[in-house]
C-alpha cells in the first residue's frame, strides 16, 4: 500500500478545516532507499581519506614531477565525486582533507603543511567550491529522484547515537587528545613513533565507543596532526622527514576513520533492530486487539494512542470536505499534524506521538484503519443485504398466506354463508348446525392466522415490551386451550408446589396456544399429546410433547424460523413456533424441541421462576 505523508498546521474539525499556510515539505529519511539519502559518511569518508592521501603519497614518490596543478586537480577530482554521491554533511571533511593534501604535498619538502600561500589560497576556493557545488548537484538529482515518494516534515534523526552521546565523545576528544599527547611527551624517551600511533588509535576507538562516527573523525585529524607535531621528526613542524612515517600516519588516518566507521554502523544496526522490535511488538499487539474482536477504526485508533501518545482521526473526503469518521487521543495536542493520504479520499492525521511512532509504524497504523473501516462497511453492506433478502422472503410468505392460507378459510365461510342464505333451500336442523360449524372453526383459524401475522410484525419491528410479573402455570394452560380443535384431548399435569413462574401471562398464553395447537394437530388419536411442568432450580420447565411422527435432528432448529413448514400439507403459515420463540426468549426464557422418548416431539419452553414463598396452588388434569 502506498501512502502520502503531508503536514498540516491546523487540525481539521468534522465540518471544515480552517484556512492555513501551506505547509513546507521535506523528505522523511527514513522512507527512501539509501542511494536517494546519499551514501553514508562512515562508507565515504575511509575510503576519501585513503584516496587523498594516497595522492599526496604519489605526489611525494614522484619527486616533484607532479606539480601543485596535478595534485589539486587530481584530489579535486576525488573530492568531487565523493561529495556527489555522499550525504552532503560529508563533503566538509572531505574538502578539508583535500585541502591539506594539496598544501601538503604540491611541492617539496612533501608533508609539510603550508597554510598561507598562492597555493593554499586557489587550493581552499577551488577545493571548496568543488565539494559544495558537487554535494549540491547530488542533492539535487536525488531529490528529483524521490519526488514520488513518502513525504513527511518528520526530522527524527535515524543515527545509532543520541545527541548527548555525540557531544559526550567530541568533548572527549577535544579534552582527552591534549592530555594525553602532554604524557606521550613526557614519557617520549621510553616509546618510539609506533607505540604513539597505536596509543592514539586507541584513544580514538574509545571517541568512537562514546560519541560515535563524527567524534571520531575529529579525534583522527586532531591526533594525526599532534602525532605529526610532536613525535615526527623534524619535530614542532608539519614536514615529515622520512616516507615511512608519512606511510605510518596514513595508515592511522586511514585505520582510524574506518574503525570508527565499523562502531558506529554497528551502533545504527543495533538501533535500527531494537527500532523495528518495538515496531513489531506494537503491530503484533494491534493485530491480537484486531483478531480479538474490536477491528473498528475507533479501535484502531485507540490501541495507537494509547501506546504511542498524541491524537489521531480518520479522515474521509465527502463532498470536497474532509469529515472526521473516528478519532482517539488528546486533541489539544493537534498542532502541527501529519497526514498520511492513503487514497485520494481516506487520511489518517496524527500528531503529538512519542518517538516511538517511526513513520513506518503510523503508515502501517493508517492502513490498519482504512481496513478496519472497509470492513466495517462491509459488515453494514452484508447485514442490509440480509435484512432485504429476509424482507423479500417475508413478503413472499405473507403473498403465499394471502393468497391461499387466508383466502381458503375465506371461501369456505363464504359459502357456508351463501348456503345458509339461500331461499329456495330449505335446510335441516342438522344441516344449518354443520353449516354454523364450519363458520365457526374457519373464523377461529382466521383469527389464529391473523393474530400470528401480527404477533410476527411485532416481534420483528422490536416493538414488544413484555409486563413481567408472578404468573401461575396452571392458570394460562386452561385458557390457552379455547378456541382449539380438539381442546379436551390434551393433557394438562402440573404438580401442586410448582412454583410460579416470571412472565407476561398474555404472552405466555400465546405460547402455550401455539404448542398446543401443533402439539394437536401432529398428535394420532390413540396417543393424547400433554403439557407437563416441572421445577429445575431457579427455573420452571414446560414440556409439550406429542407422539407423532417427530423431527428430524437437523431440522430441529429450522422449525422455529418464520414460514417454516416441514409438511407442505399441513394448514397455515408456518408462523406459529416462530412466535412461540420470539414470546419467550422476550420473557427471558428459552425454547428448544427435542425427541419424545417412544417418537414424536417435544417443544420445552424455559421459563425463571419466582423467588418466594408462594407457589400454584391448583393442580390441573384433564
Amino acid at each position: 500500500m502506498t501512502s502520502r505523508m503531508t503536514g498540516s498546521k491546523y487540525p481539521l474539525t468534522s465540518a471544515r478545516r480552517r484556512r492555513a499556510r501551506p505547509p513546507r515539505w521535506r523528505y522523511d529519511a527514513s522512507q527512501r532507499p539509501p542511494w536517494r539519502r546519499g551514501l553514508s559518511a562512515p562508507y565515504v569518508l575511509p575510503a576519501g581519506f585513503a584516496g587523498l592521501l594516497a595522492i599526496g603519497t604519489v605526489a611525494a614518490a614522484l619527486g616533484g614531477r607532479l606539480g601543485a596543478t596535478g595534485v589539486l586537480i587530481a584530489c579535486a577530482v576525488v573530492v568531487g565525486v565523493l561529495a556527489a554521491v555522499a550525504e552532503p554533511a560529508a563533503a566538509v571533511p572531505l574538502g578539508l582533507i583535500g585541502w591539506l593534501t594539496v598544501t601538503g604535498f604540491s611541492r617539496p619538502p612533501y608533508a609539510d603543511l603550508r597554510l598561507t600561500g598562492i597555493v593554499a589560497q586557489r587550493a581552499a576556493v577551488t577545493l571548496a567550491a568543488v565539494a559544495l557545488v558537487a554535494a549540491a548537484a547530488g542533492a539535487a538529482f536525488r531529490w528529483r529522484a524521490a519526488r514520488v515518494t513518502l513525504e513527511s516534515v518528520d526530522s527524527r534523526e535515524l543515527g545509532g547515537l543520541s545527541p548527548r552521546r555525540q557531544i559526550a565523545g567530541a568533548a572527549l576528544a577535544v579534552a582527552g587528545l591534549p592530555s594525553l599527547t602532554a604524557l606521550l611527551v613526557a614519557l617520549q624517551r621510553h616509546l618510539n613513533l609506533s607505540d604513539d600511533l597505536l596509543i592514539y588509535l586507541v584513544a580514538v576507538v574509545a571517541v568512537t565507543v562514546v560519541g560515535g562516527f563524527w567524534p571520531a573523525v575529529l579525534a583522527a585529524v586532531g591526533a594525526s596532526l599532534l602525532l605529526n607535531w610532536f613525535f615526527t621528526a623534524p619535530l614542532h613542524t608539519f614536514t615529515i622527514a622520512e616516507p615511512r612515517n608519512l606511510l605510518a600516519l596514513v595508515l592511522f588516518v586511514t585505520v582510524a576513520v574506518a574503525v570508527s566507521s565499523v562502531v558506529h554502523l554497528a551502533a545504527r544496526r543495533e538501533a535500527d533492530a531494537a527500532r523495528s522490535a518495538k515496531e513489531t511488538e506494537s503491530l503484533l499487539s494491534l493485530a491480537q486487539t484486531v483478531l480479538g474482536g474490536a477491528d473498528t477504526p475507533g479501535d484502531v485508533l485507540d490501541h495507537m494512542t494509547a501506546s504511542h501518545g498524541g491524537h489521531a482521526q480518520l479522515l474521509e473526503r465527502v463532498g470536497g470536505r474532509w469529515i472526521m469518521v473516528a478519532s482517539s487521543g488528546d486533541a489539544s495536542s493537534a498542532e502541527n499534524a501529519l497526514r498520511f493520504e492513503v487514497r485520494p479520499d481516506l487520511a489518517l492525521e496524527v500528531s503529538g506521538q512519542e518517538a516511538s511512532a517511526t513513520t513506518s509504524l503510523l503508515a502501517g497504523y493508517t492502513a490498519q484503519a482504512v481496513a478496519a473501516l472497509d470492513r466495517a462497511r462491509l459488515r453494514t453492506q452484508a447485514a442490509q443485504a440480509e435484512a432485504l433478502a429476509e424482507g423479500d422472503r417475508m413478503r413472499t410468505a405473507l403473498l403465499r398466506a394471502v393468497s391461499h392460507d387466508l383466502r381458503t378459510p375465506l371461501a369456505s365461510i363464504k359459502a357456508s354463508v351463501s348456503s345458509l342464505r339461500q331461499t329456495d333451500v330449505h335446510w335441516s336442523a342438522q344441516d344449518e348446525a354443520e353449516l354454523l360449524a364450519n363458520i365457526e372453526q374457519n373464523a377461529d383459524r382466521l383469527d389464529t392466522l391473523v393474530g400470528n401475522l401480527l404477533d410476527m410484525s411485532r416481534l420483528q419491528a422490536g416493538s414488544l415490551e413484555p409486563f413481567l410479573r408472578a404468573t401461575a402455570v396452571d392458570e394460562v394452560a386452561p385458557v390457552a386451550l379455547r378456541g382449539l380443535d380438539d381442546a379436551d384431548q390434551l393433557l394438562i399435569v402440573v404438580p401442586d408446589d410448582l412454583p410460579l413462574v416470571r412472565a407476561d401471562p398474555g404472552l405466555l398464553e400465546r405460547v402455550l396456544a401455539n404448542l398446543f395447537s401443533n402439539a394437536l394437530r401432529h398428535s394420532p388419536p390413540d396417543q393424547r399429546p400433554l403439557l407437563r411442568a416441572k421445577e429445575d432450580g431457579p427455573w420452571v420447565v414446560l414440556d409439550v410433547v406429542d407422539h407423532g411422527g417427530g423431527v428430524p435432528a437437523g431440522l430441529k432448529d429450522r422449525i422455529f424460523e418464520p414460514f417454516a413448514r416441514l409438511d407442505q400439507r399441513s394448514p397455515g403459515v408456518g408462523l406459529g413456533l416462530a412466535v412461540a420463540k420470539g414470546f419467550a426468549e422476550a420473557m427471558g426464557g428459552a425454547i428448544v424441541a427435542v425427541d419424545t422418548p417412544g417418537g414424536g416431539l417435544t417443544v420445552r419452553v424455559t421459563l425463571p421462576a419466582v423467588v418466594s414463598g408462594v407457589r400454584a396452588v391448583l393442580g390441573a388434569e384433564g
